[in-house]
């Protein structure tokens, strides 16, 4: 992993750290950096500069269309619950918003049910 690699990601997982995801844990996908809930990946990094995210397909398609700056996807996504996050341009706040929506579009029902509960953004 390279250094950028490596700061992209630790500005990722203390974002995610903030936000108390409970059950979250560092691992790898596709053999880069990735954050999972109870085994399964909900983001990784797909690059230095770009994280992948997963999505639900309509948010998918809003957020995108709504501000392809930050949210976009490769041939490789279309069709699939993930989209592209440019680092580089998203803010920590927006960024904390989409770790947490990836986290709950990956949760076992009942841990999101009762992390929704305890922070109803």
């Amino acid at each position: 992993m390279t250094d950028e690699m490596k700061r992209s990601f630790e500005r990722v997982w203390r974002l995610a750290e903030a936000a108390a995801l409970p059950e979250m844990t560092v691992g790898t996908s596709y053999g880069t950096p990735a954050l999972l809930v109870k085994g399964k990946s909900f983001l990784r990094m797909k690059d230095a500069e770009t994280l992948v995210v997963m999505c639900a397909l309509e948010e998918k398609e809003m957020l995108m269309e709504l501000d392809p700056s930050l949210f976009f996807e490769t041939d490789h996504y279309k069709g699939w619950p993930a989209m592209l996050v440019r680092l580089s341009v998203i803010d920590d706040d927006v960024l904390t918003q989409r770790l947490i929506a990836a986290w709950r579009e990956k949760a076992p029902k009942r841990l999101a049910d009762r992390f929704a509960t305890c922070n109803p953004t």
